[in-house]
C-alpha cells in the first residue's frame, strides 16, 4: 500500500507534513500487535532464535532472538505488574461456577451447588548458577579481546542462583469442568504463594461459592498457609494418587518390585482408604505392620507417619458422597503446562525471568489472553 505524504506550507508555520509524526512513533516502538504475536509464538516454540525465525515468516518481522527474548520477558514482567494490581479483568467469579443438576429422583430438577477447587504444588525450574553466569562473562571478554577493538561496557553482572534447580510455587483455582479457571506461578516462597492464593480468592469471590474445596499433595507447605491465610475451604483433601504413590512406596519395600501379594494388599488397603475411610485402614495398617519382620517395619513406619500426619485429609468417602473430586490431576498438569517452555534440553533461566514468562503463560491457562491484550491498546483522546 501506497502512503502519500502531503506537504503543507504557510508563511507563518513553516512546512508541515501531518503523517510523519505518526510514522516516526510507529517506528519508535514495537506495535502491540507484534508484542502479541512474538509472546504467542514463543510460547509454543523452543528457543529464542526460532521464536525470531517464526516470527519473520508469519509477520515479516525481522528481529534477532536476543532483541525477542527482552521484549518478551518484559511483556512477562508487564503481566505481573498488573495481576497484581488486579487491574486485568478474570471474566467469572465462583458464582458461575455451577455444577451438574442433581441426578437424584427426590431432587431431579434442582440446580446444582456452585463449587470451586483449590489446587497447589511446587515444581522444580533450571536455574543459571552464579558459576555459570561467571564462565559466560568470561568468555564474552575474551572474545571482545581477541578482536581487538574497544567496545560498549557491559552491563553490571548479575548474580546467579545457588543450585541448579529451584521450587517455584503453583496456585490454581478452577471449577468442576474446568471451564472457568485462574492460575499462577511465584518464584516465591511459601508465604508469598499463600498470600498468592488469599489474592486470587478474593478476585473471584471464592467465599460466594457453595463448596470450597481444596485437592492438594499433602505437602505441609500447602496446609500451613491455607490456615494461616484464613482461605474459607469447607475442606482440604489429600490427592489419592499421592496417597497411592506412597502406598506403592512402602510395597515395593517390603515385598518387593513385581511379588504379586504385594499387589493384592496395596489394592486392598487403597480400596479401604477410598471406600471405607481412615480409620478402618489405621486398624488394617496396624495389623499389617505387626506381622511383619523387624527388618521390614522401618517402611510399614514410614507409611503409617505419613497417612497420620495427613488424618484430617483423608475424606474419600465423604467427598465422594458429595460429588467432590479426589484427585489433583488439573493442578498436576498445570505445573507442566506453565513450565513447559522453560525446561528444554540445555535451558537455565535467571527466576525472575523464568517468572515472567510462566506469567504469559498463566494469562493464556488463565483465559485472560484477550483481556490482557485489550489494556494494551492505545486509547484515543
Amino acid at each position: 500500500m501506497r502512503l502519500w505524504r502531503r506537504r503543507w506550507q504557510g508563511t507563518s508555520v513553516g512546512t508541515l507534513t501531518p503523517l510523519d509524526p505518526l510514522l516516526d512513533a510507529v517506528e519508535a516502538s514495537i506495535s502491540v500487535g507484534v508484542r502479541e504475536l512474538s509472546c504467542r509464538l514463543n510460547g509454543n516454540s523452543r528457543n529464542f532464535d526460532r521464536t525470531a525465525e517464526n516470527l519473520a515468516r508469519a509477520a515479516q518481522v525481522n528481529v534477532s532472538g536476543e532483541t525477542l527474548r527482552v521484549l518478551v520477558e518484559s511483556e512477562g514482567r508487564q503481566v505481573q505488574r498488573l495481576q497484581n494490581a488486579g487491574t486485568v479483568p478474570v471474566g467469572w467469579s465462583a458464582t458461575d461456577c455451577q455444577t451438574a443438576p442433581s441426578t437424584e429422583p427426590a431432587r431431579a430438577g434442582q440446580r446444582g451447588p456452585t463449587r470451586v477447587y483449590l489446587g497447589s504444588d511446587g515444581v522444580m525450574v533450571p536455574m543459571v548458577t552464579d558459576l555459570e553466569k561467571k564462565a559466560r562473562r568470561d568468555k564474552v571478554k575474551q572474545r571482545r579481546r581477541r578482536r581487538g577493538r574497544r567496545a560498549k561496557p557491559l552491563a553490571a553482572a548479575k548474580v546467579g542462583a545457588d543450585q541448579k534447580y529451584k521450587e517455584f510455587k503453583i496456585v490454581a483455582y478452577y471449577d468442576e469442568t474446568q471451564a472457568h479457571r485462574l492460575v499462577a506461578g511465584t518464584k516465591g516462597d511459601c508465604a508469598v504463594a499463600g498470600r498468592l492464593m488469599r489474592r486470587q480468592a478474593s478476585r473471584i469471590r471464592l467465599d460466594l461459592a457453595d463448596e470450597k474445596v481444596g485437592n492438594v499433595d499433602g505437602s505441609p507447605w500447602i496446609r500451613n498457609q491455607t490456615a494461616s491465610q484464613s482461605l474459607p475451604l469447607d475442606a482440604l483433601g489429600l490427592d489419592f494418587y499421592h496417597l497411592a504413590d506412597n502406598v506403592h512406596k512402602a510395597r515395593r519395600a517390603v515385598y518387593g518390585e513385581d511379588d504379586s501379594a504385594g499387589q493384592t494388599w496395596a489394592g486392598a488397603v487403597l480400596h479401604t482408604f477410598k471406600h471405607d475411610g481412615y480409620d478402618a485402614t489405621w486398624e488394617k495398617l496396624l495389623g499389617w505392620r505387626v506381622s511383619l519382620g523387624r527388618s521390614k517395619r522401618k517402611a510399614a513406619d514410614a507409611l503409617l507417619n505419613y497417612v497420620s500426619d495427613r488424618r484430617d485429609m483423608i475424606q474419600y468417602p465423604a467427598f465422594q458422597e458429595k460429588g467432590w473430586q479426589i484427585g489433583s490431576g488439573p493442578t498436576e498438569a498445570t505445573c507442566k503446562t506453565l513450565t513447559a517452555r522453560l525446561k528444554g534440553s540445555g535451558m537455565r533461566w535467571d527466576a525472575g525471568n523464568a517468572e515472567a514468562l510462566m506469567a504469559l503463560e498463566a494469562l493464556m491457562q488463565s483465559g485472560q489472553w484477550q483481556s490482557y491484550w485489550r489494556t494494551q491498546l492505545p486509547t484515543t483522546g
